[in-house]
């Protein structure tokens, strides 16, 4: 059998494994957290709010064990790129529209703009034709930066009706509204127990064979694995948000399809990147510094300008969309 074939299976099938662990992770942290005694704001702006970039953490934290750090800042990048131009192009089409609600532009636009500069910054090179490289003290930066921006978000202020909106995750919104309205929860059981070790190491599997498939998709094709990284990888990883979005923007939720993208992208630029940089230096390779990083800024821009307006309206969805396929264009240098 091709080669390519049997690769491209092993690389579907370790996206799915890392969708459904961080499915079954999320969940059962989530049973756990409250079985803890946390509030059901606190997990929601914590173990909810991070669940669906797990898959990203782990291929990210894989990459760099198995020494193919340049995959980290590609997917990540790759990742907050199809965040705003994929999953909110699309998820726009799909709802007609998606209304900005107020504390998102008060809180989560200069947020996430300013938490884009910051990777920015530590992503240039000091000097004139120096390797781009995110090196530990820098990787430890964005670490402390994401904390911060953690605890703001704890103990922000939030209105009493948007903390029941934050609390609530899409795929579970019967149970979360069961929640609100004061039903104990069944407890943490064995079951879940269970399913949060399945999770954790589908997450684990997942990952290490998608860096193999990778690695040997790279070597076997002659393509750089950024280049793969930044699209096939960041697609497949960010399918947990894509489900999520456009689910919420259908039942008209547009304020957790939107909040769901403002968060992952702050986690991916902080954590995703900081976490793995930790470990060891992370390099761009050159499409991802020369198209990636461009797009990325563009992208952001496009997506706070958006959110000022209040709206982001279906042929603005479909003009997001245009410029993620121009954007995969460019990265495999087709003009």
């Amino acid at each position: 059998m091709n080669p390519t074939i049997i690769l491209a299976f092993i690389f579907a099938v370790s996206v799915v494994g890392l969708v459904k662990g961080a499915d079954w992770f999320l969940e059962s942290s989530e049973k756990l957290g409250l079985a803890l005694g946390l509030s059901p704001f606190i997990v929601g702006v914590t173990i909810v709010s991070l669940g669906t970039s797990f898959p990203e953490l782990f291929t990210g934290i894989m990459a760099v064990l198995r020494g193919a750090p340049e995959i980290v800042t590609a997917n990540a990048i790759g990742s907050n790129i199809a965040n705003i131009l994929l999953v909110v192009g699309f998820s726009a089409l799909v709802g007609g529209k998606l209304v900005v609600t107020k504390s998102l532009i008060d809180l989560d636009l200069p947020l996430l703009a300013i938490g884009t500069v910051i990777l920015l910054g530590v992503i240039q090179p000091f000097s004139e034709g120096q390797e781009a490289i995110i090196t530990r003290p820098e990787s430890i930066i964005l670490v402390i930066g994401y904390i911060i921006y953690f605890i703001y978000t704890i103990f922000h202020d939030y209105p009493e009706t948007e903390k029941e909106d934050v609390k609530k995750l899409p795929s579970r919104k019967e149970r979360r509204e069961n929640l609100a309205e004061g039903e104990k929860s069944s407890g943490f059981t064995l079951n879940d127990g269970i399913l949060l070790f399945i999770g954790v190491f589908l997450l684990a599997f997942g990952s290490n064979y998608l860096i193999d498939s990778v690695i040997k998709l790279s070597e076997l094709h002659q393509i750089a694995m950024g280049v793969i990284s930044i699209i096939a990888v960041a697609i497949g990883t960010t399918l947990p948000e894509l489900f999520v979005c456009v689910k919420a923007a259908r039942e008209g939720n547009s304020e957790l399809a939107l909040g769901n993208i403002f968060g992952s992208n702050i986690f991916n630029s902080f954590i995703v990147i900081g976490i793995p940089g930790i470990i060891g230096d992370l390099p761009l390779d050159v499409e991802t510094y020369q198209v990636g990083i461009p797009f990325l800024l563009f992208a952001t821009l496009l997506f706070v300008i958006s959110g000022i307006s209040r709206r982001v309206h279906s042929y603005e969805g479909a003009f997001y969309l245009l410029l993620y396929i121009i954007f995969i264009v460019k990265i495999f240098g087709i003009f």
